[in-house]
Formats: structure tokens, sequence, C-alpha cells
């Protein structure tokens, strides 16, 4: 899948990096069981929501039924898809308590609790286990970031009843200052790592907003990268980019003069020392690129 970079062509036979994925299942990343008081709390972004009331009131909302059929027919919520109806991010720039969830089989999304379904989100993406940042918690329901267009698009998943889902919390954040070209790279708020970093060309500029590490993929032939960390956000400027939809995301560069420049198509080009490091941080990780 190509992204909004000049590779030419590299991305053509991408394949899933199997043992960097398994390790991010343990690599800071813990069950939902050691962060259940987490669960019950409203994330950054909440106020005034249906989930919110419903939290005062002790009840839970029950989901819009979806037939199979139905479900058959509604759009997939991946990097490739444009998702209609998806409610805004309600906080663009700010952190979470680092909840993550991976549907086990594929959940429907809906545009809030009671209302219309709006998505399917699948259990696998480009190749692995998706993972996407909760922003938001209700009683019986919690918000996450999708990975479609257009960006900065939430939905809302039941979790209630016999819900398939993995939640988790990932104590990682990695923040993108496009003004200072730095990548800064957080655990449980220690600074893991800052790195100076290209960025996108005035006409092709990085998206600024929090989105997630969406992947880690290998090219089959790599010509100036070995790992690409694909992003949920895309470019503004290329709506599609060598066949692909324009997603956005981190990877190497052999040239280092590049660093401290704006001159890619919107990925964020980063040393071969911030790549290794990325590429061991849990999927589903939040990523803040602010100006």
């Amino acid at each position: 899948m190509p992204l909004a970079d000049d590779g030419r062509g590299a991305y053509r036979g991408l394949a899933r990096v199997r043992r960097m994925i398994g390790r991010r299942a343990a690599a800071g990343v813990i069950p939902a069981a050691a962060a259940a008081a987490l669960a019950a709390v409203s994330l950054s972004g909440c106020g005034g929501s249906q989930a919110a009331n419903s939290a005062a009131q002790g009840y839970v909302v029950p989901p819009v039924s979806v037939s199979a059929s139905q479900q058959a027919k509604l759009p997939q919520a991946t990097t490739y898809a444009t998702i209609k109806g998806a409610p805004a991010d309600p906080a663009r720039f700010a952190t979470t308590n680092g909840l993550v969830v991976h549907p086990l089989a594929a959940q429907v999304v809906y545009a809030a609790p009671g209302k219309a379904p709006i998505a399917v989100l699948p259990a696998t993406e480009l190749g692995g286990p998706t993972w996407v940042p909760v922003v938001q918690t209700g009683p019986g329901w919690d918000q996450v970031l999708l990975p479609n267009r257009p960006d900065h698009s939430t939905g809302w998943i039941y979790t209630a009843g016999t819900a398939k889902l993995d939640t988790r919390h990932t104590s990682y954040l990695l923040r993108v200052n496009l003004g200072a070209h730095q990548l800064s790279v957080y655990n449980d708020g220690k600074l893991l790592g800052q790195w100076t970093v290209a960025i996108g060309a005035p006409g092709t500029p990085t998206p600024t907003g929090r989105t997630f590490l969406l992947a880690l993929l290998a090219p089959a032939d790599p010509t100036y990268s070995p790992l690409i960390e694909p992003l949920g956000t895309h470019s503004n400027a290329l709506s599609t980019y060598g066949g692909g939809p324009g997603t956005v995301g981190i990877h190497g560069w052999p040239d280092s003069s590049v660093f401290g420049q704006s001159v890619s198509n919107g990925c964020v080009r980063v040393p071969s020392a911030a790549l290794h490091l990325v590429s061991t941080i849990p999927l589903g990780s939040l990523v803040v690129i602010s100006s």
C-alpha cells in the first residue's frame, strides 16, 4: 500500500513483520484487567455526550440491531475507506489514558450510542491486528479513533454483552512537532528519545492532529526504509499516491541530509534509531502531530 511519500513504488509487496507485531502484544501493553480502574473513567475530549449522560443515569444504551445482511453492506473502516457520517474527533490534540481496543471479530461501529451503524471495524488491518485508541468511554460503549477518511473520524463500539474485544493499555506516546522538525517518544511520561526528522513539503504537508500507529510493514525489496509505520491519517493534498489512499506514515531514509527539512509527500522520515524504537511500540499507541 503506497503511502504519501516518494518511495518509487517500493510499497508493492509489503509483508507483515510477524515477530515485531508479536512483541507489541507484550511490550508496553497490559491486559484490561490491569487497567480496570481506567475503563470507567471518561477520557480526554468527553463532555455532554449521550454516553456521559447515561453514566449519570447508570443505564447502558442498547445498540441498534444490525442483521448479518445489513452488516455485510456497511463499509469497512480501513485506511482505504471513506466513512460518511463518522463523528469528528472531539479533541484533536488531546492525549488519552492509553486505552486501546482490538476487535477479535469484526465489530459494528455506530455514530453514537443507540444511533445508526456507520461502518464495520475489521479484526485485521494491513496484514496485522487492528488496534485503535479509545478517546472516550461510557457505560457499555467506547468511542475510538478510526483509520479511514475523513481524517479525525471516530465511531462508537458497543462493549457490553457478548462483544468480542481485547482492551488493553499502552503507556507510549509519540509527539511530532512540525515547526521544530522533531519526533519525541515517551513511555509513561518519560522521554525515551528525541530526534530531528523530515516532514511534508509545503505543497504536501504532514497532517496535524492526533492519530495512532496503524500497522508495521516491511518492503519485500526495500529501497529507502526497512520498515514502514502507517498511521491512521492521510495526506490532505493527495487523495491517492502510487495506487494507495495517500496514507501517511513514519519510515526511515538513507540520506541523513533530509532531516530537519520539509521535503516529503507527507510522511515523517526518521533516523534509524528512531525507527527501531517506534517499531517496538504497540499498535494503537497515540501519535500527536502539532504545528
